[in-house]
């Protein structure tokens, strides 16, 4: 029965030496660290700060509260609503991680602590997007909430806006003033009312300790089991009054490296002793209708279109292989496969495109990075002065600079190369074959173990400034708070990448000829620019001038700049007394402005005023100097786009109840009003409540939302690529044109909007139980007109079967000059997804008379729908939920326990989520019931893939009040990842859902006077 189930840097020098080192630290300087935290509140839910390290549904006081030093402590600001009231209760569930939670789980990177949450999927971090070269996001750290992608997730820092770090929008969490956060808010819900475009799946929210006084500093290293992603970090900031107090001064710096993890090498061979990968695959049958499954689920998948060191792959001398030697072999295809020898390269008895075992010297997937070496430098200054008593005059600088490095995979694999028989490099044994069957060239493919391995280094450095005015003045007998500010950012990007190949230079080099006894390239054009012949045909390593003609030393490069201006004001208070309380307000107004501006290098974006030909980069006959696209991989464009936003915003909170008998309750809402440069005017609102219930310590809340992401720089104005395809089909007049394809943005993309609800229950403090706190929260979020990209073909056939979207995308018969297909994103997907969080707590003070405190706390999310709708003709809506080779799996969950007493602390930490499938578009079956597959169902012989467990430990030993000793050992037991099998070959595992470095060692020490 058939049933329905994705910068170089030097090695790290001695970890033994950097343990030594550390230990000198603790020995021999006065330098300290933090002791062990003090026990935090109770876990609360009211609207007041806390150091839990994840409060279920604390209502913490946001930056704009922290940083308000005239107000009173009274006055809190939530993160997830503008009202500043006191014991206001927000609507919106928010999750606390505080300044103890940071310190014991001792990461270099703060977002790694964050990223743990369940309600946290599929953020990208220094693990994903190893294998890619272009993509510009290696390294960058940004979260997601709800599977919703980094995109629609707003990250705030002091809840204020930070500039991008990629032309996506999304900034980097690497770049922020980490040792001296002190608490992040999450809220797990759509806040565009209260924060503007974005907060689609929610709102992270960075609070900084804006009073710090004294001085700390961290101190800490690690290493894997298997002896690589060395870590060292260092972390310092002093914090001083001056002037009676009025004047205050905070500088933090900071130093992190990380070394990376791999790459492997060829065939299945990973970084140290890591033997989990199998090169697993969905190896297709190419047959759908016989009853069997056209997908199988393989282990040992091997392309048979080229080899290590080549592999003549069709015709009559298909199956001819060759070693390091340059010797001729019999290829060994797996499957018992036997080569067909005809021009289409077929093997009897594989599969399209793969064998199963044999030979599996050639595999790349393994020589991908498995994290991406990761170096960051930060600084921070905060510089605050009292005007008057109520009035805070402000500013910020942070300085920040991120290099990261990655290896895509080894060489640079080619298929399909047609290889003279009159190459002089060939054995004479091959030249006499071609004669006898009389050919005189070939298909060939080969891994190109022979060129160095690409390296990509992408560094980006930021540079932001804030300025502002807060405080509180009394108007019309009325209390009122109010914060202007004004924030300027700058990020930069450079990304280079090494040992990448022209494409046209390797083609020329690898046809050779022999001319007066020398063998040279056997194009005279190519030989007078400085073509060096290379030796395919086995492991001969070419020329130096070889590999500088066909890898030149000026590689692939992207430079860009991105700026974003922001002007905020806003005010708050309670101008009424009404029969259940104050009714507070909160209303603003705020403009922003975004640009960015990117160049290349010409030989991959063309030749022209922005990226000319150079003494770097000459000019070179056998490139395409109009279109570029010359490189292997990394061939960058040159762009450039920005656009403006004017924002007002105005939010209430109701009391409507208050009364022993029934409790309390109050109603919030909140409206925005936005007008973007590119789009026009768009609206987002919200409308919540809670509801204090008169059993001890429930309290019940819900809210409902229109949120808006805004379509972002690189899909609005995305640098253009060019494309020539012949035979496109013209559906319309049923013939074949040529045409011009232009990957472009669209500017005329609309905004997303989604609609989510949120309905929970919360049992806080009982008097019968006052350590313990539990929720639970149901989400649903609807997100309509979602941004999706579309092909050539797909953007023409919408157009004639009525879709007038992408009518003006194209023209089939421009009279003005060549056809034309504009290739971009449209307003046409759509998004559901539901489910539920659970959050809960207890601390137990004094356990069995112990002196100290114990400490549960757990929270799981559960995604019971991720269904997504590409809105094309001949597609389906895809469910996403429990597909772990992607973002969302059925249950994800994260718990704690700790002891912590004056002298010591422990912490036991699990970390979980449930099995699931490949995809719950295959339809499972076995040989002789298998219904027809299609492109939408296709048929599988098996589609599940594991959960996985990891247990981690820490503690921490005070050597002094002022100085700790910690240690933290991440993935315990050392569980390795599940295979994330696809119809191709690559690493394949899911780097977002699992852990592929295995057990981590740490220890370091905190100092605080």
């Amino acid at each position: 029965m058939a049933t329905r189930d994705r910068l170089s840097f030097g090695r790290f020098d001695g970890i033994a030496t950097s343990l030594v080192a550390l230990a000198t630290v603790l020995a021999c300087t006065p330098v300290s660290a933090q002791t062990v935290a003090p026990p935090p509140a109770p876990v609360s839910d009211q609207a007041e700060p806390t150091l839990d390290p994840v409060a279920p549904q604390a209502s913490p006081a946001s930056p704009a509260g922290d940083a308000q030093a005239p107000a009173s402590v009274n006055d809190i600001v939530v993160t997830g609503t503008r009202i500043t009231s006191s014991g206001f209760n927000a609507p919106t569930p928010t999750t606390v991680i505080g300044e103890e939670q940071i310190l014991k789980n001792a990461q270099p990177n703060i977002f790694t602590t964050v990223a743990q949450l369940p309600s946290l999927q599929g953020s990208t971090g220094a693990t994903t997007g190893t294998f890619s070269t272009s993509s510009g996001s290696q390294g960058l750290s940004s979260f997601s909430l709800r599977g919703l992608g980094t995109i629609r997730t707003l990250t705030l820092l002091d809840g204020q806006r930070v500039v991008g770090a990629n032309v996506t929008g999304v900034p980097d969490i690497s770049q922020f003033p980490q040792l001296l956060i002190k608490r992040v808010d999450i809220v797990t819900g759509g806040s565009s009312a209260s924060y503007g475009s974005d907060a689609v799946g929610g709102v992270i929210n960075f609070i900084t300790d804006t009073k710090f006084t004294g001085f700390k500093a961290n101190v800490q290293t690690g290493v894997t089991t298997y002896g690589d992603d060395g870590q060292v970090l260092f972390q310092a900031a002093v914090g001083k009054s001056f002037a009676n107090d009025k004047l205050h001064v905070i500088l933090s710096g900071e130093y992190s490296k990380e070394q990376g993890v791999g790459p492997g090498n060829f065939g299945e061979d990973l970084a140290g002793s890591r033997d989990w990968y199998r090169a697993t695959t969905l190896v297709d049958t190419g047959i759908r209708n016989n009853g069997s499954p056209q997908l199988l689920y393989r282990d040992h998948g091997q392309a048979y279109q080229y080899t290590k060191y080549g592999l003549i792959s069709a015709g009559p001398l298909q199956g001819t292989a060759f070693d390091v030697n340059g010797q001729p072999f019999a290829f060994n295809y797996g499957s018992n496969g036997v080569p067909a020898k005809n021009a289409a390269g077929n093997v009897t008895g594989c599969y399209v495109g793969f064998c199963v075992g044999g030979d599996q010297s050639g595999h790349v997937g393994s020589g991908t990075s498995l994290q991406s070496a990761i170096q960051r430098l930060n600084g921070y200054t905060r510089i605050s002065y009292d005007v008057a008593p109520d009035m805070e005059v402000y500013m910020t600088a942070n300085v920040a600079q991120v290099k990261t490095h990655n290896q895509p995979n080894p060489g640079a694999s080619k298929t399909g190369l047609t290889i003279q028989c009159a190459n002089p490099y060939l054995p004479a044994s091959i030249s006499a074959a071609c004669a006898a069957n009389g050919i005189t060239n070939f298909q060939y493919g080969l891994s190109n173990a022979i060129l160095p391995n690409i390296q990509v280094n992408t560094d980006r450095r930021q540079y932001r400034f804030v300025g502002g005015l807060k405080g509180k003045s009394d108007l019309l007998g009325t209390s009122w708070t109010y914060d202007a500010s004004y924030e300027h950012g700058i990020n930069i990007t450079d990304i280079n990448v090494d040992n990448v190949s022209l494409t046209g230079r390797y083609n020329q080099a690898i046809n050779a000829t022999r001319i007066n006894g020398q063998i040279v390239c056997a194009d005279a054009a190519a030989r007078a620019a400085g073509c060096q012949p290379i030796n395919i045909f086995g492991g001969t390593t070419p020329s130096a001038a070889a590999l500088a003609y066909i890898t030149p030393a000026a590689g692939p490069f992207q430079h860009t700049k991105q700026t974003q201006d922001a002007a905020a004001g806003s005010i708050s208070g309670e101008p009424i007394t009404l029969w259940a309380g104050p009714l507070a307000l909160a209303a603003g107004i705020e403009w922003r402005r975004e640009f960015y501006r990117v160049n290349a290098d010409p030989y991959g974006a063309g030749v022209s005023d922005v990226s000319p030909n150079s003494t770097l980069y000459p000019s070179d006959p056998n490139l395409n100097s109009t279109i570029g696209s010359n490189w292997y991989a990394g061939n960058y464009k040159n762009g450039t786009g920005k656009y403006t936003v004017l924002e007002s915003f105005l939010e209430m909170n109701l009391p409507i109840l208050d009364s022993k008998t029934l409790g309390r309750a109050n109603v919030n809402a909140a409206g925005r009003a936005t007008r973007y440069s590119t789009s026009g005017v768009v609206y987002a609102w919200k409308v919540g409540g809670t509801w204090e219930t008169p059993l001890d310590g429930f309290r019940l809340r819900a809210v409902t939302s229109r949120d808006v992401r805004a379509p972002n720089l690189s899909e609005l104005f995305a640098a253009p690529t060019t494309t020539t395809v012949p035979n496109f089909t013209d559906p319309f007049r049923n013939t074949q044109v040529l045409i011009i394809q232009n990957t472009i943005g669209n500017s005329a993309l609309r905004p997303e909007i989604a609609r989510s609800t949120e309905a929970g229950i919360v049992l806080s403090r009982p008097t019968w139980l006052p350590g313990l706190s539990l929720s639970f929260d149901y989400y649903t979020i609807k997100l309509k007109d979602v941004v999706s990209s579309l092909t050539a073909a797909q953007i023409v056939n919408l157009c004639f079967q009525g879709n007038t979207d992408t009518c003006s995308a194209f023209n089939l018969q421009n009279t003005a000059g060549p056809n034309f297909v504009n290739v971009q994103s449209f307003n046409l997907a759509s998004i559901k997804t539901n489910g539920f969080d659970i959050e809960g707590s207890y601390q137990w003070r004094k356990p069995l008379g112990i002196d100290g405190n114990f400490t549960v706390r757990a929270l799981a999310t559960h995604v019971m729908k991720y269904v997504t709708d590409p809105g094309l003709p001949g597609t389906i809506p895809v469910d996403t939920a429990g597909a772990n080779s992607g973002a969302t799996p059925d249950w994800k969950w994260l718990a704690t326990e700790s002891y912590d007493n004056d002298q010591f602390s422990l912490t036991l930490q699990q970390r979980w989520f449930s099995d699931g499938v490949i995809g719950h578009q295959y339809v499972v079956c076995q040989p002789g019931n298998c219904p027809v597959s299609t492109a939408n169902n296709p048929t599988i012989d098996y589609n599940k893939m594991k959960g996985a467990f990891y247990f981690d430990v820490g503690g921490a030993l005070n050597v002094t009040k002022q100085v700790s000793m910690f240690f933290k050992v991440d993935n315990l037991f050392d569980h390795d990842p599940e295979p994330s099998p696809q119809t191709n070959t690559g690493l394949d595992v899911n780097p977002a859902l699992y852990d592929t470095l295995g057990r981590f060692y740490r220890i370091g020490v905190r100092a605080r006077f």
